[in-house]
């Protein structure tokens, strides 16, 4: 973690005044004192504030309900930001592991864990993510067939040079599919239905790992430590 992220999760202080605090040269680690902010700090060192020891926060682990019409981002934009359903302190410090489109519903990660989040969505992670897809054409049982074999392969996404990740298609009903993927694309799932000439109607994801989503849209609950370290 960066010195000046980790002096911010242990005091008051704004990220402005941490700075001038680290270029005042108030802030040692290991008994030196640091002057750049972007110094790496760990668990184990011993930062040290004006001579007061310091301690970081506990990190968060959250999981939201998103409801559509919302943005996977910390300020509002064009949609309101799925961030105000938290009722926390130091939101502005959480960030999402793994990002859904404004029309997209369902499993949100949240934390202020860089190297947990990192772990979720790092393609050398192969983390399972499973969706339940409306689609806009009905599918006949050959034609699912088809689809689910073609996913198993992998498919080309227009603008990409190699197939998608083998993925694995479960069907619901004629318009409704259950998609796991290992991957994070941009769009994938609904790339991946318009590289096999069908369209997503809506979109929601309702596992990542072995969380699954068990609350209400718009409701949100902290992980278990079970859960939590499931993804490390």
């Amino acid at each position: 973690m960066r010195l000046d992220k980790f002096v911010c999760k242990s005091t008051e202080l704004t990220k402005s005044e941490v700075r001038q605090k680290i270029h005042a040269g108030a802030l040692s680690v290991n008994g030196e004192t640091i002057t750049d902010e972007a110094t790496q700090v760990h668990e184990n060192n011993s930062v040290m504030l004006n001579g007061v020891t310091l301690r970081a926060r506990d990190f968060r682990y959250i999981l939201l309900h998103k409801p559509a019409g919302t943005v996977c981002s910390n300020i509002d934009e064009a949609y309101p930001s799925l961030f105000n359903y938290l009722d926390l302190d130091r939101v502005s410090e959480l960030h999402i592991a793994g990002r859904l489109d404004a029309d997209t519903t369902g499993l949100v990660l949240i934390t202020d864990d860089g190297r947990w989040s990192f772990s979720i969505t790092q393609p050398a992670s192969e983390c399972r993510k499973v969706y339940r897809v409306q689609l806009s054409k009905a599918l006949s049982k050959e034609r699912a067939e088809e689809i689910a074999s073609q996913f198993k392969k992998g498919v080309q996404l227009q603008g990409e040079k190699a197939l998608t990740l083998p993925a694995s298609l479960e069907v619901m009903s004629a318009n409704e599919v259950l998609l796991t993927i290992t991957q994070g694309k941009f769009h994938q799932v609904k790339r991946m239905f318009a590289a096999v000439g069908n369209r997503v109607a809506s979109l929601h994801r309702e596992q990542i790992g072995a969380v699954c989503l068990d609350v209400e849209v718009g409701q949100w609950r902290y992980l278990s430590e079970d859960e939590v370290q499931s993804f490390r």
